[in-house]
């Protein structure tokens, strides 16, 4: 198959022109001037804008969690994914403790085996690293699993200890991979939590309440002083305040590897959401919680200064009726998660370049770009070039469209609510392309069962 895209304005994070793309197969063969190649397909791009596919590099899709599983498996969390927008995603599969890491991928490579619409790449969520199992680690890296990801949070499920940390983390950086962190000091969360739950403060809002700030600064400071004493890249995952983000600026002053991402649920929602009427709260309960609103202003200005260098959507939804509810009773037994995957792209163009926040080609770099220099997928994705992955979005920055779970056109994720019920956006994706394939097209899923696959990543390769 073939497809020529007409009259784009192309958008990369360093370009912005207008042209025609040329795609065969899987690949962009072309760009030029009003190009004359026939093509199976024809795309007239006029007024809108041409983008690489988005990246979302932290999603969590069939995961188990807090006695059930998120409400999104791999083929219907790509799908809502491809309908927003985004063209390849990064889960996490997830080592239990005293399991192999490389049985642990296999158990993730069977979910998702034939089942996704977009292409995949996996980090390893790393429970346990004795002496013994550090081999694995390279084995994982000759597999295409060139991240890992480990938790300061969640005593007695998914916290490592500092020593674990420190032994991965050394190794990471000698194999040329990145870990990544979830950063808040878990122990002492837990000890807050017990005290809220004894003096009966249960509701939704005691999730935000026992987790300060603090704790998440204290988490990404330690986490950042070990990865510099380990010499290996660190990325925080979903940073959500400012006193988090000032650790990830002090370092990158000093010159440290240190990146992070944040979401758009730390942009655009704060703590508010919480002191919603009855149960209602629940909805948003994740980890990181949502934090006061000043904080908003912090982090756009991280992601303008590139100190936060990209945006994902730590996408882990639970179903309100069916799933959040097993915390009616107690705010430490509501499953921690969202969902997002589809939202992502419409509200940062919204938020970010509509209202004057950033520019076109730094829209590109943080939804895109910037996740496939730092997750080794770059140049075959992340951009629009002659060789590259024909991974692209047509998007009409005029379009209009009220977020809602009954809105057709944007929802298509497999729970009953949505994050960000009731927001406007202007500027929506129209056409959506995975190598070279349209799979999204007016809002109409043109796609089949299993048309991505997995992606081997490359190392670590310098800055975003």
């Amino acid at each position: 198959m073939s497809l020529l895209i007409k009259n784009a304005r192309v958008i990369t994070a360093v370009d912005d022109y207008h042209a025609d793309v040329y795609c065969e197969r899987d690949r962009i063969t072309a760009i030029g001037q009003d190009l004359k190649m026939e093509a199976d397909q024809v795309i007239d791009a006029k007024g809108m804008y041409l983008f690489p596919g988005g990246i979302d590099p932290h999603t969590h899709l069939d995961m188990p969690f807090g006695g059930t599983v998120s409400a999104d498996d791999f083929e219907t969390g790509t799908r809502a994914a491809a309908f927003g927008g985004t063209t390849t995603l990064i889960d996490f599969a997830i080592q239990t403790k005293g399991q192999s890491t490389l049985a642990a991928l296999e158990t993730w490579h069977a979910k998702a085996d034939g089942k996704t619409a977009i292409d995949y790449g996996f980090h390893m969520i790393v429970t346990d690293m004795e002496d013994q199992r550090l081999h694995e680690m390279r084995q994982l890296a000759d597999a295409g699993v060139t991240s890992y990801k480990m938790f300061m949070a969640y005593p007695g499920v998914l916290y490592v200890d500092d020593g674990t940390i420190f032994r991965a983390m050394r190794k990471a950086g000698e194999d040329g991979t990145v870990v990544c962190m979830h950063a808040e000091n878990g122990i002492v969360i837990d000890e807050i939590v017990k005290r809220a739950l004894a003096e009966g403060k249960t509701a939704p809002k005691y999730h935000a309440l026992t987790r300060p700030t603090r704790m998440e600064a204290e988490g990404v400071h330690r986490a950042i002083a070990i990865a510099e004493t380990a010499n290996v890249p660190v990325y925080i995952v979903h940073l959500s305040c400012s006193d988090a983000l000032e650790q990830v600026t002090t370092a990158r002053n000093r010159g440290v590897h240190a990146f992070a991402e944040t979401c758009p649920q730390y942009l655009f929602l704060d703590y508010t959401y919480y002191e919603k009427e009855g149960f209602e709260g629940a909805k948003y309960v994740m980890t990181p919680a949502l934090r006061d609103k000043w904080n908003q202003d912090k982090l756009w200005r991280g992601l303008q200064f590139g100190d936060l260098c990209s945006i994902s959507t730590d996408h882990c939804p639970f179903c309100f009726k069916d799933q959040k509810v097993l915390g009616i009773d107690s705010f430490a037994k509501i499953p921690n998660g969202a969902p997002g995957v589809e939202n992502r792209m419409a509200l940062v163009y919204n938020g970010g370049v509509v209202q004057g926040r950033i520019s076109l080609n730094k829209y590109v770099q943080l939804t895109s770009t910037a996740a496939a220099k730092m997750f080794g997928l770059f140049p075959k994705k992340g951009t629009i070039a002659v060789g590259s992955d024909a991974d692209l979005v047509v998007f009409d920055p005029n379009r209009t469209e009220t977020i809602s779970v009954d809105n057709p056109c944007t929802h298509h994720m497999n729970v009953d609510y949505n994050t960000y019920e009731g927001f406007q956006v202007q500027g929506f994706p129209q056409v959506v392309i995975s190598k070279g394939k349209i799979i999204v097209k007016d809002n109409t899923y043109l796609g089949n069962k299993g048309d991505g696959s997995f992606v081997k990543r490359g190392l670590y390769n310098g800055l975003p």
